[in-house]
Formats: C-alpha cells, structure tokens, sequence
C-alpha cells in the first residue's frame, strides 16, 4: 500500500490545492482545518459535516498521527522535556518552557545537526535527515496535549532545538504556516521565532518570504577569531558575510533581528567581548536584540557556564551602548536540559 500522507504538514493552502486536485471544494480544506485544529478532532470517522464516500478516501489516503512520547522529563520549575519517536524510530527532543508571557515550545527541525558548534550537545549524534513539516507541527501538538490537562496551550514557538531550519527551509516554512495559519494553530507571527546559526543565502531567502515570524541569530561570538573556534560555519561564512545577509534580510523585511549569545566562562564573556559585540552591531549598521544565555553545561564538552557576575558585567556594558539586551531565564536546571542532551544520554543507554 501507498504511504498515507500526514494532514498535520499541510498549510491551508497547500492542504486547499490537494483537495482542490481532487475535485473538492476549496472550503473542504478549511472544513478540514476546524476539525483539526479548532476541535482537536483527529478521527476522520468523527468529521460529521464531511460526506462518508470522502471521508473513505482521507482513510484510505491521508493519516492524523502524531509521535509517540519515548521518554518524559519534567523539572522543578515546570519545564518539560520530551524525547519523542518518529514513525521510523528516529527521535528527537522538544522542550515546554513557562514564562510569565506564555507557554514557549523549543522544536527541533532535524534528527542530529551537521554544524557541529563545539558546545552544543545536539552536535553529538550527527544529522541523519530533515524532520517533516508535519514532524515539527506533531511536536507543539504534542506539547498541547499536556498542556490541555491544564487549560493552557503553546502560545510561542521556536525554531531553535536540535538542527539548523535553513537546512531544511522549505519543511519549516510549511510548518511555521501551520503554527500561524489563523485556521491552524493561529500563533501570531511575532510568536514565533526560527533560530539559525547564520546560512546566508537562507537569511535572504527568508527576508523575501514577507512574513513577520522573528529571526534569531546564533551569534555566540563578537569576532572570527573566537566563532571559528566554537562554530565551524563561521569559517564558511564569516562575520563580514553574515552581517551583509542580515542587512539585506533587514532592508526586506524590515524587521528586528535577535543576536543569541551563550556566554563561555573565559571564552567569550569578558567586558573587552562586550564592547567588540557593541561595536560590530553599530558599524555594520544592523538592528539588533542581544538575548545573552548563560551556559548548560554538557559533560562531553570541555566549556564552563559564566558566574553569575560576569552575566550581569557583559548585560550592562551592552545596555549603556544603547542596545536592548536580555538574560535568558534558565530552564530545567535539574533535567537533561541542554539542546540534544536527553537523546544523546538514551544513544548511550542503548535506546537507539
């Protein structure tokens, strides 16, 4: 038999073109839609309003599955971590974060990641292959179904777990429709966020998409120098390259970027690194958020978080730049909180 096809990486039009090609209607697609994701109706036996005879042929062709929940963590301040199983076994991680704002969903967009940045635990196990759109709509849905037991929901997502989206650009713009489509998951652009460790020509291209979703630099450095030895993409894309993308994203989209920063004890987190990232976002003349995050510590990886008092150091220095500058508040101190941690520990234990 054929492989059915998964509604939940469709986007409403998309999902309206398929139907359309099979001689339903245009609102089919958004009858569809209702039930899936304004009633939460994953049974096509159950979508009364559809006739029979068409709801045999989305049986027979089309599925509403989402993955499988392979291991659950949750920790003291109510983060949520899980490691979840694809239909072919591959499994990834996804992580519930609660702010004061909303409930946050951190997806992955890859099984692995190929950029292999030095701290990061997703860079473990090496990328076997892209997630589905509807892979990555599965895990905020996922998400919900926890949340629902409590009469909340996801409110934002981030493109920032496991994997580099511009390496899989087209399945997470189709899943970013899905989280925004005002029939889907109806999360607000400005909800939304993908995170890339800085591919150029993917900066541009989603410059032109004419979206409000946010983008996310992983900066991590304030010169080549300290982000080649930590990101091996800087030395394919250096610092000149990548400000010039991110212009041409700002001129289309004309839209405020986030720097993201981990800060390295003794690396990266000095009051002379402050000053030199102030000074590369001014002369190059791009508008900028700074979210410094301070380090989770990943065993198989020699680097230390920064004490407390050099965060604070390297926050002021930037704040009295003049530049809008943020602590990211620490998640899941007491789980297996670093991006990748949790799946590369089942590897180990032999949980394939």
């Amino acid at each position: 038999m054929p492989e059915r096809k998964n509604l939940f990486g469709y986007s409403l039009s998309k999902l309206t073109d398929e139907l359309v090609s099979l001689g339903q209607s245009k609102f089919r697609a958004r009858q569809l839609f209702a039930w899936i994701y304004g009633k939460g109706v994953y049974d096509f036996d159950a979508m009364s309003d559809i006739a029979k005879s068409f709801r045999g042929t989305l049986k027979s062709d089309y599925c509403l599955e989402l993955p499988e929940i392979h291991t659950k963590q949750k920790a003291s301040d109510g983060t949520v971590k899980l490691l979840l199983e694809m239909e072919d076994g591959a499994k990834v991680e996804t992580v519930l974060m609660r702010y004061n704002y909303g409930n946050v969903a951190c997806i992955s967009s890859q099984v692995g990641c190929a950029m292999g940045c030095q701290f990061c635990a997703s860079g473990l196990l090496k990328k076997t292959r892209n997630l589905e759109a509807h892979e990555m709509v599965g895990q905020v849905l996922t998400l919900n179904s926890i949340l629902k037991e409590e009469g909340e929901s996801i409110s934002h997502v981030v493109v920032m777990g496991t994997g580099e989206p511009f390496d899989n650009y087209e399945n997470v713009l189709e899943a970013v429709r899905v989280f925004n489509e005002q029939y889907g998951l109806a999360i607000g652009a400005r909800h939304i966020t993908v995170s890339t460790c800085g591919l150029p020509a993917g900066i541009k291209r989603y410059g032109e998409e004419g979206i409000q979703v946010n983008l996310a630099i992983s900066l991590h450095a304030p010169n080549d120098e300290i982000r080649n030895q930590i990101m091996p993409i800087s030395k394919a894309y250096p610092m000149d390259q990548l400000m010039e993308a991110i212009r041409q994203y700002q001129e289309k989209a004309d839209r405020r970027v986030t720097f993201e920063y981990i800060l390295l004890k003794g690396l990266n987190d000095q009051p002379e690194h402050a000053q030199e990232l102030a000074d590369l976002i001014y002369q190059n003349h791009v508008y900028a958020y700074v979210n410094l995050i301070p380090y989770n510590e990943v065993k198989e990886k020699p680097y230390q978080r920064s004490p407390n008092n050099a965060i604070h150091a390297f926050h002021d220095i930037l704040m009295k730049r003049g530049i809008s500058t943020t602590v990211r508040k620490e998640f899941g101190s007491d789980i297996d909180a670093a991006c990748g941690q949790l799946r590369a520990k089942i590897q180990r234990q032999g949980g394939s």
